[in-house]
């Protein structure tokens, strides 16, 4: 029975991510020792992007997921300074279900207001991830059903299927599989299904066949949003949110960090109905027992909020739209086109992922290389994630460095065949 219960809720590809990181571990020790991973810098001091590591002096950062780069926006550092300043603290020891700060208050209604939806923060989205999953699989948010609990191949491994599976019956699909989510669907009284909105290997969710299916089975849909926030949508809401142009029903809750696009700190879980949040508020465990987000974060939050009620979102937005173009112009990947700011550069070799990306840090250009478990077996590449705050200038040297130690390391022009 353990052997079967293992199989349900192993990987796709036929193995736990742990087996996989031992099975890489030479790589992951090389890709540290080499500088690529894991290091240590300073914060930004002069043009936005350039920060010395321990492994180079300055380099421009193409790895960080603050992707309107506002994570260092003056009015978001003003905001945590003036939160702390006004109450005189970081951080109150109670538990959230005892004393929360006004603030709180007020962040939790502002972000409810700009997303069309009833907000919940967190001092982090993996917390929200682990406040949501026990009860999904309770069957609370479907009728006191237990669903079949359904995650797709690809979704973050914060989203913590495997403690659900005595819980509830879980089942792996591959990514973005509608025929074989149909399936369970039509064989299943109550199916719901765990995915991302936009996956940090750039690519997106079916969210249209997604609430087609919701329509037509009852669905459940629990989407990590974190890389689409506020890269998406008038407000900000973000890719996921953007596609329920209405209130969200009561299939359907929304999970975002605040510490990505939107620059600040926290996540956040969006609920459709009022008995959902209520629900968390009285029985998650995170939401009850653990404290709320820091003073910090939630005055980082609040000027982010001022950020996304304003022209400049649009800016913002727009200006990261050139740079993802301007990318794509020069160097082809499997995601070209498709407006996300995450391309990878697929060289397969996880040794030669390593050394490009080692090469481009001394061209002066932070990457990060990627493998086995975040990709398949000799499916590595090298990570770029674009911002708006990326100097066009930049960006077109480190296409230059890119197709130069592509060649370099493969012996072959870029992209490889």
């Amino acid at each position: 029975m353990a052997h079967e219960m293992q199989q349900r809720i192993a990987r796709f590809d036929g193995g736990h991510p742990i087996e996989h990181a031992r099975m890489n571990a030479p790589y992951f020790d090389a890709a540290r020792m080499g500088g690529v991973m894991a290091g240590y810098g300073r914060g930004r001091t002069g043009a936005w992007g350039d920060r010395p590591l321990d492994s180079c002096p300055q380099v421009i950062d193409f790895i960080g997921s603050s992707y309107l780069g506002l994570d260092n926006h003056p009015v978001i550092v003003a905001g945590a300074i003036e939160a702390i300043e006004a109450q005189r603290s970081l951080h109150w020891s109670w538990a959230r279900a005892q004393l929360n700060f006004d603030l709180l208050r007020e962040l939790e209604e502002r972000l409810s207001e700009m997303f069309c939806a009833r907000v919940l923060a967190f001092s982090d989205v993996m917390l929200a991830n682990l406040a949501a999953m026990p009860i999904l699989a309770s069957g609370q948010l479907t009728g006191g059903r237990k669903p079949v609990l359904v995650f797709d191949s690809f979704a973050h491994n914060s989203l913590a299927c495997q403690p659900m599976a005595d819980k509830t019956w879980v089942k792996t699909i591959a990514h973005n599989d509608i025929d074989a989510l149909e399936r369970l669907c039509r064989e299943n009284l109550v199916v719901a299904y765990v995915c991302e909105g936009v996956y940090s290997m750039g690519e997106y969710s079916p969210i249209k066949e997604l609430r087609q299916l919701q329509e037509r089975y009852g669905l459940f849909l629990y989407i990590d949003d974190t890389h689409g926030l506020s890269i998406f949508g008038c407000h900000g809401e973000g890719f996921a949110r953007s596609h329920f142009p209405q209130e969200l029903s009561e299939r359907t809750i929304i999970a975002a960090s605040l510490a990505k696009g939107f620059g600040a700190s926290g996540g956040i879980l969006m609920f459709g109905t009022a008995d959902h949040e209520s629900l968390f508020r009285r029985y998650s465990i995170p939401g009850v027992c653990s404290a709320a987000p820091t003073l910090a974060a939630i005055g980082a939050a609040l000027g982010s909020c001022k950020i996304h009620r304003s022209a400049e979102l649009g800016q913002r937005q727009a200006r990261l739209a050139q740079r993802i173009e301007l990318f794509d112009r020069r160097v082809a990947t499997v995601g070209q086109g498709n407006s996300l700011p995450i391309r990878t550069i697929a060289v397969g070799s996880e040794a030669n992922a390593i050394a490009i990306a080692r090469g481009l840090l001394d061209g002066g250009f932070y990457t990060l290389g990627t493998f086995l478990p975040t990709v398949g077996q000799r499916k590595a590449g090298v990570w770029v994630w674009i911002t708006a705050e990326h100097a066009a200038r930049d960006i077109e040297r480190l296409c230059n460095c890119i197709l130069e130690r592509v060649a370099e390391t493969t012996g072959k022009p870029y992209p490889l065949r």
